[in-house]
C-alpha cells in the first residue's frame, strides 16, 4: 500500500483536495504494479518557492508546475519486498496549477491531480526527454486519469 505525506505548511491547497490526490495516487500505485509498502511525500508550495527550487537543482530560472526526486533513480528492481520503498518527493506550484487549469480549460482539481501523477510517473522511472518517452509517459498518464474518472470534463 502507498503511504502519502502531504506538505503544505503554509496552506496553499484546500485540504478538500488531499482526499482525491491520495486515492489516485494509490489507484496509480496499483496499476504501476507497487506492492508492499511504498510511501512518497507531495508538498504544495508557491511560485517563488518553486523557482527557487527549479534554479537550484535544475539550473532553470523559471517558475515550474511540478517537481520531482526519486529517491530509487537507477534502480530497475527492488530487491526487498519486506522494506518500505521510498519513492521519493512531488513538489507541486498551486498558482501554477491554477492559471493552467484555466489556460487548458478544466477544473483545479483534475490539473492538481495531473500534476501529482506526473511526478509520481518521474518518481518511478519515466520521462519525456525523447518523443518515444513522452508518448509513453503522456499515454500511461491518460490511461490512470481516464481509469480513476478525472478527466479533462471534471
Amino acid at each position: 500500500m502507498l503511504t502519502v505525506e502531504f506538505l503544505d505548511d503554509d496552506n496553499y491547497l484546500d485540504p478538500a483536495y488531499l482526499p482525491q490526490i491520495e486515492s489516485l495516487l494509490q489507484f496509480a500505485a496499483e496499476q504501476e504494479g507497487i506492492t508492499g509498502e511504498a510511501e512518497l511525500a507531495v508538498s504544495f508550495v508557491s511560485s517563488e518557492e518553486i523557482k527557487a527550487i527549479n534554479a537550484e537543482y535544475r539550473d532553470k530560472d523559471a517558475v515550474t508546475d511540478v517537481i520531482s526526486f526519486a529517491m530509487e533513480e537507477g534502480e530497475d528492481d527492488f530487491e526487498d519486498p519486506s522494506m518500505v520503498r521510498v519513492l521519493g518527493d512531488i513538489i507541486i506550484c498551486v498558482e501554477r496549477a491554477k492559471e493552467q487549469a484555466a489556460d487548458y480549460g478544466h477544473s483545479f482539481e483534475r490539473e492538481v491531480g495531473f500534476l501529482a501523477l506526473h511526478g509520481m510517473l518521474h518518481l518511478l522511472g519515466y520521462d519525456h526527454m525523447t518523443p518515444a518517452d513522452e508518448q509513453r509517459m503522456f499515454g500511461r498518464q491518460d490511461a490512470i486519469l481516464t481509469s480513476f474518472g478525472l478527466t479533462r470534463e471534471e
